[in-house]
């Protein structure tokens, strides 16, 4: 009887275990492709996982933190999906490599049209985010998911440091620190002048090549040149003393 009991509590255990580890693993979460340096430009993908068991994911909504309102936010066409992006007024303008930018995107939402993510799937929505705020380590994108059962699951509550995961987690993308070309233009323009020499050492290689083959056509050139007319001179020498055997 103790063994049934033991061997009964040991399989609620490990239910237990799977049922809330596929939970925490199974939430809407953002992942940077690469790094996401404060103060520069990241490409995110918003991961979606189809929870259920009987319904379809045909939505999802994602709301950019307000507190770190961003100038750029260009979402990567995914087929089978439509995409809107919603702006709103800023309180106070932000000013971005010179400008000043009154607006920026507060929601992205992604509509089924003609896809959808199914029972044991999931589906990868990508995002260009910039310039990201210097002053945070993590930037906080609350999600909200629906499903084709009218079902909504809500991933709004923010994890704290230390403390146990929520139910229904935000999306939390961690920001690394700035490198010395964080702003991605230093970087870019340190790969144009690359490119530049690199297009002059081939010009100059190129020109090089094309004068020493000109060199070599030229020598060769004189070379047939002057083998020719020793061979035409040894002709005409041939033919002289053939016509002065005949004449003796």
């Amino acid at each position: 009887m103790n063994v049934s009991r033991i061997a009964a509590a040991s399989a609620v255990a490990a239910a237990s275990v799977l049922m809330f580890s596929g939970a925490a693993f199974a939430h809407v979460g953002v992942q940077p492709q690469g790094e996401a340096a404060k103060g520069g430009y990241a490409v995110v993908n918003v991961k979606v996982p189809n929870e259920r068991d009987n319904a379809s994911t045909v939505k999802v909504e994602v709301n950019l933190p307000a507190e770190h309102p961003l100038s750029s936010v260009m979402p990567q066409p995914v087929q089978g999906w439509k995409v809107t992006v919603d702006k709103s007024k800023l309180d106070k303008p932000l000013e971005v490599h010179g400008k000043q930018i009154t607006e920026a995107v507060t929601k992205v939402t992604w509509t089924a049209d003609g896809g959808k993510i199914g029972p044991g799937q999931f589906q990868q929505f990508p995002l260009s985010l910039g310039p990201l705020p210097e002053d945070a380590d993590q930037m906080v994108f609350k999600a909200i998911q629906t499903y084709d059962n009218k079902e909504v699951v809500r991933w709004i509550e923010e994890p704290v440091e230390g403390g146990e995961e929520p139910e229904a987690p935000a999306p939390v993308l961690k920001l690394s620190a700035a490198g010395d070309d964080h702003h991605g233009a230093g970087a870019t323009g340190a790969a144009a002048g690359d490119d530049a020499k690199a297009s002059d050492h081939k010009e100059t290689d190129a020109t090089s090549s094309a004068s020493t083959s000109a060199d070599s056509s030229d020598s060769t050139a004189r070379i047939l040149g002057v083998v020719g007319i020793l061979v035409g001179a040894a002709g005409v020498a041939f033919g002289v003393l053939a016509g002065r055997r005949r004449s003796a």
